[in-house]
């Protein structure tokens, strides 16, 4: 078996990635499951914490957090600074650093399609879903982004968005199943973890994300279509309200995220490894990872979101910027206002500040432009907002100031 080689069906069985799901009896459930049931518990919490107004706009920035976390992953360090310009067609002079803006665009893009409820019903699971999240991803990027390279050949392949693999690859030590058992095996992935219960299908989250990968669906974007796919089904298991994610911590930790992977393509070791053909012990490794990791998110998230210190940063922000001349008086009464409501009429802001109307909108105006303060429509009350600029200091640690 040749890895450019291109193939149709070999007849492999689908039981060549059981374990799809930790057995019943195994060691390791009990733990897992105590996993799966903190998760739940603390994000749902922290759902339940933020005004809907402020959940928006942290959801914005985390779709940009998610991005660039997925993509360091890959290799690609698109700043969420520039990926902000890029939302804006501010694009940079430079050919290379413009495709990984466009690159960070067209993820926004899909998730932003996924959080508005594009992929919902389990949707994310099915052959169709896995596709249109390729097909959308990639039929936004430049085309200097759509060629593969065969590393043994140095053939040349385009990548068609949404197209199933026609052909052989191989990940690190891994040659997937022949591209003709695709249909397959997806089917019989969208039948076992579509149809389980809320507990059983968190717990598999990490199953989910790594079947997946070792199917390898695609010739390339396979990384991201699966972490997109993972954040697509704990939205929907949890509610997360897309405003954590799982990137993050996977690309800070990002060698043992590989390993683990890996670990799991490896098939089972005696008969204390389960009764698939995988191992069983791999798995129960990399769920208890991928949790854990979530977890860790959600309790990071919700220390940066914490009302009184988020206030003290935002409102020594809003002081040192007036002190600079950079916004007029009175700005922070405008955000004090704004993180305390949620959202502030328009009408409401010169008796929040004390002054005239007319001085009230210049203020207003002034924090708009800094994109701090956010709305629907010129008439529509004022949020607040997080630019990826000032994350460093409203949202410390969120990511790097500078790309690395």
């Amino acid at each position: 078996m040749r890895a450019d080689r291109i193939a149709d069906d070999r007849g492999e069985g689908v039981s060549l990635m059981e374990p799809l799901l930790l057995g019943e009896g195994s060691r390791h459930r009990a733990h897992l499951t105590d996993l799966a049931f903190d998760l739940t518990q603390q994000s749902a919490g922290f759902r339940r914490s933020l005004p809907a107004s402020l959940l928006a706009s942290l959801a914005d920035l985390v779709r940009s957090m998610n991005c660039y976390y997925s993509n360091l992953i890959e290799g690609h360090d698109t700043h969420p600074t520039d990926i902000e310009r890029a939302l804006k067609n501010d694009y940079s002079q430079d050919t290379r650093k413009r495709d990984l803006q466009l690159e960070a665009k067209a993820h926004i893009s899909v998730q932003s399609w996924i959080d508005s409820g594009g992929l919902t019903g389990g949707a994310a699971l099915t052959a169709d879903g896995i596709r249109e999240i390729h097909r959308r991803f990639c039929k936004l990027l430049p085309d200097d982004l759509l060629w593969v390279e065969d590393p043994t050949t140095k053939e040349r392949v385009q990548l068609v968005p949404g197209e199933l693999r026609q052909r052989d690859v191989q990940a690190g030590a891994h040659i997937a199943i022949s591209p003709g058992a695709l249909p397959r095996f997806l089917a019989r992935f969208a039948e076992v973890y579509g149809n389980l219960g809320k507990t059983e299908s968190i717990l598999s989250s990490a199953a989910t994300h790594h079947r997946l990968l070792w199917m390898h669906p695609f010739l390339d974007g396979n990384g991201r279509v699966a972490r997109l796919v993972s954040h697509a089904l704990l939205l929907e298991r949890l509610d997360t309200g897309a405003v954590w994610s799982v990137s993050r911590g996977l690309a800070r930790n990002v060698q043992e995220y590989k390993t683990l992977l890996a670990n799991c393509d490896r098939p089972r070791r005696n008969d204390l490894d389960g009764r698939g053909t995988l191992s069983e012990e791999a798995l129960a490794a990399f769920t208890r990872f991928f949790l854990t990791v979530c977890i860790d998110q959600v309790t990071f998230m919700e220390s940066l979101v914490q009302p009184d210190r988020l206030r003290a940063r935002i409102l020594l922000w809003a002081e040192e910027e007036i002190r600079m001349g950079q916004l007029p008086a009175r700005s922070g009464n405008i955000l004090e206002a704004v993180l305390y409501r949620g959202e502030l009429p328009r009408g409401d802001a010169d008796t929040v500040v004390g002054t005239s109307e007319r001085q009230a909108r210049r203020i207003v105006s002034a924090l708009m432009e800094k994109g701090v303060l956010a709305s629907e429509n010129p008439r529509a009350p004022l949020r607040l907002a997080f630019p990826a600029a000032l994350a460093s200091r409203w949202m410390p640690g969120l990511f790097p100031e500078k790309p690395a």
